[in-house]
């Protein structure tokens, strides 16, 4: 019965060591990665008449969106801390002394590392689906209720419909001043009829207004009228019209754009992640047969084109021994060229039908290839606080160091390598280069091993690397060499 209190005594001692340090790196770590997502995106938000309630509820959702990535990381530096204070402290040995094992020691953070990771797949399937389709529609729904936010300079911006707008630089306190603007007007479905180019613009929205007014500078308005004649001479004579400006200002009516819910409202699920288990599950049957089908379609039209049914209806050459076992030689000279000319047309447009469609199927194999990987990813991310525990906890016992100074370095040593392996596997599998499964557990292969060993040598008091056990064979070797060296 003294024993037993004794324990419980001693598990409350050793969760209390991991439990404070452990709320205060996940914290630091969860504030950093907020802020670093949030720095990303301040470009695009700052400065632009967003509201303090936009920024804050962009913040809310990024939180919950990293707190599955932070949790692994606040594990795996506080296990490396919580041991390495107890080592430091000699209370390890006094543990050893009383027969108390490492195994029995860490037991309570075991258990709680298995729960950790319980709520961190919890939090994957569950709030990190949700807060990701959140965060992507406030942004998408800010550029609704600020079309201009939508516009990105040094390529053509389709967003508005019926314009396609590029421009080079885009300035200003409220980022709506234009440099070197390029427009093309096309509303009429006849292609680029209307051309409209300046030195300088810039763009007035009120905002709830379902229209965006554009006053360009110093430049050229170009249109051509519709132009129905068949012939080219005679569309060429097609009049036309060229213009220079000072000053131009035109409205773009954007009031499909406009959107009068709430900012954070969910109208749209356009990637995985915004995804449950299992709403991927139920998605990938579907993607696999839109893809199947369409490489069936594509097999079929080359079957076709290239006539390859036609084959079947001329006789073998092994049944009619008649005919030579050269197919061409059953013909004469110009007969060959014919044939020839025609192979080598029809291989040109089976080829060139390949190399069209090559991409597009690329794609859907990719985006087939995202929703696999995501899948298995989310099962593998969150056995991660487990996979981790157990590599820090056997770490901190042989460093012997607590604090954040070496703790912090080993912590991010190991994760950065956790890190890197996991989206190396991930990069592979989504370009078809290794299965979504291996992919998705790559880290998990490479860091499970790791963890066994260290598990080991920590159990047997050893180091990290026996030194010892690589130099001594080599003193051995040096030691039986040197002394046939002095009887010669």
């Amino acid at each position: 019965m003294l024993l037993l209190c004794f324990m419980k005594i001693l598990d409350k001692y050793i969760l209390k060591t991991f439990l404070v340090p452990f709320f205060a790196t996940f914290l630091i770590v969860l504030f950093v990665l907020v802020m670093q997502l949030l720095w990303q995106a301040f470009e695009n938000i700052a400065g632009k008449g967003v509201s303090l309630i936009f920024i804050l509820k962009f913040v809310y959702y990024s939180t919950l969106m990293i707190m599955p990535q932070a949790l692994p990381i606040g594990v795996l530096l506080s296990s490396i801390m919580a041991l390495g204070n107890l080592g430091e402290n000699y209370e390890f040995a006094a543990a050893k002394s009383a027969g108390i094992s490492l195994q029995r020691l860490v037991r309570p953070l075991g258990i709680l590392a298995i729960g950790l990771s319980v709520l961190n797949f919890l939090f994957l399937n569950n709030v990190f689906p949700y807060a990701n389709q959140k965060q992507r529609n406030l942004y998408s729904n800010i550029k609704k209720k600020k079309p201009a936010l939508a516009l990105v300079p040094g390529s053509f911006n389709a967003d508005i419909p019926g314009f396609q707008i590029k421009f080079d630089e885009k300035y200003g306190e409220e980022q709506n001043l234009l440099k070197n603007v390029l427009i093309y007007d096309l509303k009429s479905n006849k292609g680029n009829q209307k051309v409209i180019t300046a030195e300088r613009g810039k763009i007035v929205t009120e905002e709830g207004s379902r229209y965006m007014t554009f006053i360009l500078y110093n430049g050229n308005y170009y249109e051509e009228y519709m132009k129905s004649a068949k012939t080219t001479a005679k569309r060429k004579k097609m009049a036309a019209s060229n213009a220079t400006f000072r000053e131009y200002e035109f409205n773009i009516d954007i009031g499909d754009l406009l959107d009068e819910g709430d900012l954070d409202s969910i109208r749209s699920k356009t990637s995985p992640m915004m995804y449950t288990l299992q709403q991927i599950k139920d998605t990938i049957p579907k993607l696999k047969n839109t893809y199947d089908e369409s490489l069936a379609l594509r097999a079929k039209n080359i079957y076709i084109s290239s006539q390859a049914r036609d084959l079947y209806n001329y006789p073998d050459s092994l049944k009619n021994k008649k005919l030579a076992s050269v197919t061409l030689n059953n013909f004469e000279v110009q007969e060959k060229i014919t044939i020839l000319n025609s192979a080598v047309t029809k291989t040109s447009r089976i080829l060139g039908t390949i190399k069209n469609n090559k991409n597009r199927i690329k794609f859907k194999r990719k985006v087939l290839n995202f929703y696999d990987t995501e899948y298995y990813n989310r099962i593998a991310f969150s056995l991660s606080c487990i996979i981790l525990f157990f590599i820090g906890a056997p770490l901190g016992s042989i460093i012997r160091k607590g604090g954040f100074g070496l703790p912090m370095i080993l912590a991010i040593a190991v994760y950065v390598t956790y890190f890197f392996a996991n989206t190396f596997g991930k990069n592979l599998a989504e370009e078809s280069s290794i299965t979504s499964f291996l992919g998705s557990w790559v880290s998990a292969i490479i860091m499970i091993p790791v963890a066994f060993l260290l598990t080991k040598r920590a159990t047997q008091d050893k180091g990290i690397f026996n030194i010892d056990s690589v130099l001594q064979p080599i003193a051995s070797f040096f030691k039986k060499l040197l002394p046939q060296k002095n009887k010669i």
